[in-house]
């Protein structure tokens, strides 16, 4: 799969469960495209998937976002064009009211036309050298799912986020996001029930 733009779209493949199981689900759902990965973790289903991330039928998509919440390309874009120019101008007017994403905080805001009834914007790390790109990122994805269930959400799409124009080397952000994934399922046993890992092919 190829990316997706924006700060990621690339497919994370995830093939066994704890107790070592392949699983694979049938071709389905809206925006599928490709083929589909599935690992149960402390009562959560993690799959990772070939597909739109604007036409899933989930909950909430996460957006990987720039700090400032202007959606002018890549994926933000992407979800912009496809749910409605207000859910940039809800963007705006959080910006507005709590300044730019910073590591641990995410915006929530209405899907608009897209099925889904979030958009979780978190800013991920841009790859530098010196910093603790894992840990921020790790935080990007965590935040991700805390704002989900704050939301009171039980099923969550997200892309690789970082993996785009912020530079994030893709097999390095690929394998932080599913293991971060992981361990959140494992540490809030029900705390979701469904999250899906999208690429754009």
């Amino acid at each position: 799969c190829s990316d997706q733009g924006g700060g990621g779209g690339h497919v994370l493949r995830l093939e066994r469960d704890e107790a070592g199981h392949a699983g694979r689900l049938p071709p389905g759902g809206a925006g599928y495209r490709g083929p589909m990965f599935t690992v149960n973790v402390g009562g959560t289903t993690l799959m990772a998937l070939c597909a739109d991330l604007t036409r899933q039928q989930v909950d909430a998509i996460v957006n990987a976002a720039n700090e400032g919440l202007a959606h002018g390309g890549g994926l933000a874009a992407a979800i912009v064009r496809a749910g409605g120019e207000e859910i940039q101008d809800e963007s705006d007017r959080w910006v507005a009211a709590h300044g730019p994403l910073s590591p641990g905080v995410a915006a929530v805001t209405g899907a608009g036309r897209l099925p889904a009834r979030f958009v979780i914007h978190v800013a991920g790390p841009r790859h530098r050298e010196g910093q603790d790109n894992e840990g921020l990122l790790r935080i990007a994805v965590r935040t991700a799912f805390e704002a989900a269930a704050a939301q009171g959400c039980r099923t969550v799409a997200l892309p690789a986020i970082s993996a785009g124009i912020f530079g994030y080397p893709l097999g390095e952000a690929t394998t932080v996001i599913a293991s971060e994934s992981a361990a959140w399922a494992r540490a809030h046993p029900g705390g979701l029930d469904e999250i899906r890992l999208v690429a754009l092919d």
